[in-house]
């Protein structure tokens, strides 16, 4: 299997809106004997990447752009249901995520891989005011906290989350996790900003919390941004 061409054909597919074309490439990869998961991390995934980056670049219209983020949706959802599910491994994750379509749409292919990896996932989506973000963590106390955007706007909004968590110590113990494309155009923007890590692609996001979460559990050691942020203080 060719992924370059496979991921071009599916972008052209639904860029131009062509939901039929779109299943049926789908289709046919399944038939490849390509697992699901592989299908949401190493096509969907690159492929919205790339009509993304098309997008803020101008160089693809706004119709194209509803098209393929609305029909990737779809697609996505349908490859949910083929995913294979791991047994729980007891951990709980929060995650929430910037207010756009395109935000949405990652964050949910990532939950769908996170969920089936074993963790108990609570997702808010995008749009979720600051304040309940933090009540939610204080009421829950989930092992980790998972923050996705591509916007470079919406990260004074996660600065302050994490500034406020690390300022009161709720949940001392809590990893602080983010994703998203702002912090791949920007080399140690995630460290920069406090959290413990960085997911720099679907494919790597459940060994990671799982390794993430591990290194916890054998240190009595608060998490990485917290004592990156003390040493600074």
């Amino acid at each position: 299997m060719n992924k370059e061409v496979l991921i071009e054909r599916l972008f052209q597919t639904l860029i131009s809106g062509d939901r039929g074309g779109a299943r049926g490439i789908v289709d046919e990869t399944i038939e490849m004997g390509v697992p699901a998961e592989e299908l949401l991390s190493e096509i969907f995934w690159p492929t919205l990447h790339l009509v993304q980056k098309l997008f803020r670049a101008d160089q693809l219209s706004c119709l194209a752009h509803h098209f393929a983020t609305r029909l990737m949706r779809s697609l996505a959802d349908q490859a949910q249901t083929r995913l294979t599910v791991s047994p729980s491994n007891g951990k709980r994750i929060l995650i929430a995520c910037g207010g756009t379509e395109q935000d949405e749409l990652a964050a949910s292919m990532a939950v769908d891989l996170i969920e089936a990896g074993g963790f108990e996932v609570a997702f808010a989506g995008g749009g979720v005011p600051f304040d309940e973000i933090m009540a939610r963590v204080g009421e829950d106390r989930p092992d980790i906290l998972l923050l996705f955007s591509s916007a470079a706007k919406d990260l004074p909004e996660i600065r302050r989350i994490i500034d406020e968590l690390h300022e009161v110590n709720v949940c001392p113990e809590m990893q602080i996790v983010v994703g998203g494309g702002v912090y791949g155009r920007a080399e140690g923007l995630a460290e920069e900003i406090g959290a413990d890590l960085y997911i720099p692609e679907l494919g790597q996001v459940v060994d990671l919390l799982l390794e993430q979460n591990t290194k916890r559990a054998r240190s009595d050691q608060r998490t990485v941004g917290r004592k990156r942020r003390s040493k600074v203080a």
